[in-house]
């Protein structure tokens, strides 16, 4: 019987994706790449981009929709929908738009943010072919090296260090070479992390199909038949790895990237971990020209159609009519309020900002709002410290690849114990580190920037270490804060000087550091997360995917970015592509896909791959 049910119900969800989302517009049904046009590496030329203020004569005519902050979700949504001719307005409260996108200069140093490598950027995959398609093919993508991660494990007298290669073969294939003994271990892991990858289709489904289908392929359990995702999503990758192996170097190097989605491994489900790691099985990229390339590139798209991207532009509040319908937002002009309404307001700022903060006290208190905000909780918060060197990437031993340095291999523990302590005990013992060069993976960066190195050290620190400041001056917090901020750059600049022996304390230039509460004041994280709401086992519930979903409990109001999927610039993105498929009625992650066969068939190059 139980069978019977499945082969009927999966029937119906080939059918309702298949027909019942193919009604509207498509934003990929034209091939709109043009040839490449000379990068712009002028700064003044790309602000005029870039940083638009906010002006009420900036503010076009006739808004089809209001899209709350200028992350990829945000960024990306417009650019959908002003693909299929709706005239979009994006506000950001930064002087810059981008989100986690932009890049920022000190001291005649560019640094990005928050885009330090993506993954499945192949020239046929559907992700390469939709991003060529959302930048009009201007954006450049330059491949990292191979391997594109080191895992560094232990102190300096016992350092361990395994490199993690790309490809499809050669990724388990040199983890054996690493772990003689432990090939059953390192197969079977790859296995399982591909069949999860192959699951999450049905993630997408739960967001965009209707609702009373949701509901019944969750609470017949079919959620959990139909995709192996949901099967694996309760399950800690503590659990999984521990199963495979007792080699604990090995349990490590399978567990390492957890520190990109921020949840320890015994915190973490092992199928958001396996999007990560086949997210980059066929390599890494970087975009040439920095971070900024990408809203650079989308922006003019958006204002082709008639919209707008404008910086400088808080939005304080979302306005309702009597009916709870959604017909605008207010922007705060210094002291003033302006009101700017549309049929549709989307949120990219993330579920807690937009449910806390931007709706009425009554609406917040509406328990379909209560019951998505219960079921999610914010993420840990990010610490981050930019380092300006003199010296060329040879001079100082860089190359266009991560390293990921940990203190020991016994993660879960050792986070913990960092986590739970004093700040100023936890300061001197960060135990885990990422490390990249953004300089080193960018081709025009010598152009650029001759001379001159960057790198981005990134970490976690808990908000509630610096939250006693959040409301001092941001240039000119107190000693106190500032003394705690050093206190986490010396040390971690020590394990850079160890790892890294070509860089000395002399090649210096400049250093600052992030902690959580600039994360909040930049890029409006309320807790100072990086990566949106909270990534552990419960994040990946069928109930809470077929819960919280683009479309809220309140009529022209809509989420989008990567509280509606996952995290990071690829999850952001598929929740823009599920925002767009609920608002053009019809199912954009299979038309990414459609684009890209339809270019790979015309491609005589791409055909035999």
């Amino acid at each position: 019987m139980l069978i019977v049910v499945g082969i009927i119900s999966f029937a119906l969800v080939i059918f309702i994706l298949k027909y019942v989302f193919s009604s509207g517009p498509n934003p990929f049904e034209k091939d709109t790449r043009e040839p490449l046009k000379k990068m712009v590496h002028d700064r003044k030329q790309k602000n005029k981009v870039l940083k638009q203020g906010f002006l009420a004569s900036r503010v076009p005519d006739n808004l089809d929709a209001i899209i709350i902050g200028s992350g990829i979700g945000g960024l990306g949504l417009g650019v959908l929908l002003a693909k299929v001719g709706k005239k979009v307005l994006v506000l950001e409260q930064h002087d810059r738009a981008g989100g986690c996108c932009h890049t920022f200069t000190e001291k005649g140093f560019e640094f990005d943010v928050g885009i330090h490598y993506i993954g499945d950027l192949l020239e046929h995959k559907p992700f390469r072919c939709m991003l060529d398609s959302m930048t009009n093919g201007q954006l450049q993508w330059e491949p990292l090296e191979n391997p594109y991660d080191q895992v560094v494990l232990g102190p300096p007298e016992n350092r361990r260090k395994y490199p993690i290669y790309s490809g499809r073969t050669r990724f388990p294939e040199e983890l054996k070479k690493c772990f003689p003994g432990e090939e059953k271990a390192i197969d079977e892991y790859v296995r399982l992390a591909k069949k999860v990858g192959r699951g999450i289709w049905l993630l997408a489904m739960l967001k965009i199909c209707p609702v009373p289908l949701a509901k019944f392929l969750v609470y017949t359990g079919l959620a959990q038949r139909l995709s192996f995702f949901f099967k694996m999503a309760p399950r800690s990758l503590t659990e999984v790895v521990n199963e495979l192996t007792d080699n604990k170097d090995l349990r490590a190097v399978f567990s390492y990237i957890f520190g990109t989605y921020g949840n320890i491994p015994k915190d973490s489900s092992f199928a958001m971990h396996s999007l990560l790691v086949t997210h980059y099985l066929n390599g890494a990229w970087y975009p040439k020209g920095g971070a900024s390339e990408i809203a650079y590139h989308m922006i003019p798209i958006i204002e082709k159609a008639g919209g707008a991207v404008l910086v400088r532009a808080p939005v304080n509040r979302i306005l309702f009519n009597d009916s709870k319908e959604a017909t605008g937002v207010s922007v705060m002009k210094g002291q003033e309020e302006m009101h700017i309404h549309a049929p549709m307001v989307i949120s990219n700022a993330g579920i807690f900002n937009t449910y806390q903060k931007l709706l009425p006290k009554e609406l917040q208190a509406m328990p379909a709002i209560q019951k998505q905000t219960s079921m999610m909780k914010n993420g840990e918060g990010g610490l981050s410290v930019f380092v300006g060197l003199n010296g060329t990437k040879e001079e100082l031993g860089l190359k266009a690849d991560n390293y990921w340095i940990f203190a020991e291999n016994n993660f879960d523990e050792l986070v913990e114990k960092y986590s739970n302590g004093k700040r100023e005990e936890s300061a001197h013992k960060v135990p885990l580190l990422f490390v990249a060069s953004p300089s080193a993976k960018d081709p025009t960066w010598e152009e650029r920037s001759p001379g001159k190195s960057t790198v981005s050290l990134v970490s976690f620190a808990n908000y509630e270490w610096f939250e006693e400041w959040k409301d001092d001056k941001v240039s000119n917090r107190s000693p106190e804060y500032k003394e705690l901020k050093q206190a986490f750059i010396d040390s971690i600049l020590e394990v850079v000087f160890d790892v890294f022996p070509k860089i000395t304390r002399d090649k210096v230039e400049f250093i600052d550091a992030g902690t959580p509460i600039t994360n909040t004041h930049y890029i409006g994280a309320p807790k100072g997360e990086i990566y949106g709401a909270d990534h552990g086992i419960a994040r990946f519930s069928p109930e809470l995917n077929a819960t919280v979903r683009p479309q809220t409990p309140l009529k022209n109001l809509y989420l989008t970015g990567q509280d509606v999927f996952t995290c990071g610039f690829a999850g952001a993105l598929a929740g823009a592509l599920s925002c767009g498929s609920i608002i053009l009625n019809r199912n954009l992650h299979l038309d990414a896909i459609a684009m890209a066969k339809k270019i790979r068939f015309m491609n005589p190059k791409l055909k035999g791959e």
